[in-house]
């Protein structure tokens, strides 16, 4: 159990290395992948505390984390979107959301929901020793086998639902693939999940940017050049996404 906990500190220490050095890449406004990465290291820390909800200072820290997700979230939207456009020969319309995101940036950098999650993270450690010496983390191993189980059970119900919906499976599929690397001594899938896990994630990440497109071009108006396209590509990506959940089933599940 204590190279459990350990391995749970290092983690911790470690995102928390990685956040200070996304904020000053953000400080310095000139890293395209400074927000992406800071949004992936976010989603890995949430992934690592959700088996250890109950235990003191994560309810804290998971809040913390939600909040510079919703704070990020729109902006890595029109990051994404503006990196097509511009790839894509909308330079007008890109070049606005690019101008957009350099100020976006150092907002993110500055914003009291990051400083509220690097202190609440810069404490968490000491919650988890104190937790440990509490006795608090006996069964901790167990904890987390049973909150992974869930998480595949999760995936594999919603799988099988003909009416499943591709926003929820998106949202599954990432939370099982992350769980997975944060505990990987834990993983107790089939050796094919991985794989498929991430292209599964990928071909619904292509469908969803499409679909988004498609509703932000209702309100903005230099997106509608890119209507047509966006609609042929979101069918393809539907039936492509239809396709590799089939493999994943087949080859993880159990029909």
């Amino acid at each position: 159990m204590s190279a459990l906990v350990d391995r749970l500190v290092a983690q911790v220490l470690g995102v928390h290395v990685r956040l200070l050095a996304c904020q000053a890449r953000l400080s310095a406004s000139t890293d395209p992948e400074a927000l992406h990465d800071l949004r992936t290291t976010v989603r890995r820390l949430r992934s690592l505390l959700r088996p250890l909800r109950g235990l003191p200072g994560v309810e804290q820290l998971e809040a913390a984390a939600a909040g510079v997700g919703t704070l990020t979230t729109p902006m890595r939207d029109r990051e994404v979107l503006a990196a097509y456009l511009l790839s894509h020969g909308q330079t007008a319309a890109a070049e606005q959301r690019i101008r957009q995101m350099a100020q976006a940036y150092p907002a993110v950098a500055g914003s009291p929901q990051l400083a509220q999650l690097l202190m609440v993270l810069d404490a968490f450690p000491r919650f988890l020793r104190a937790s440990q010496r509490q006795g608090l983390l006996k069964r901790l191993r167990a904890r987390i086998e049973k909150r992974l189980a869930k998480q595949w059970h999760s995936l594999d119900k919603t799988l099988h639902d003909p009416a499943h919906d591709r926003h929820r499976l998106r949202l599954l599929i990432k939370r099982v693939r992350y769980a997975i690397e944060a505990y990987p001594e834990l993983d107790r899938l089939p050796k094919a999940a991985m794989p498929r896990l991430k292209a599964a994630q990928a071909a619904l990440g292509d469908w969803h940017d499409c679909w988004q497109w498609l509703a932000r071009a209702e309100h903005e108006s230099d997106l509608l050049p890119c209507v047509a396209v966006w609609q042929q590509t979101m069918s393809k990506a539907e039936a492509r996404a239809d396709q590799v959940l089939d493999r994943l089933s087949a080859a993880c599940f159990k029909s």
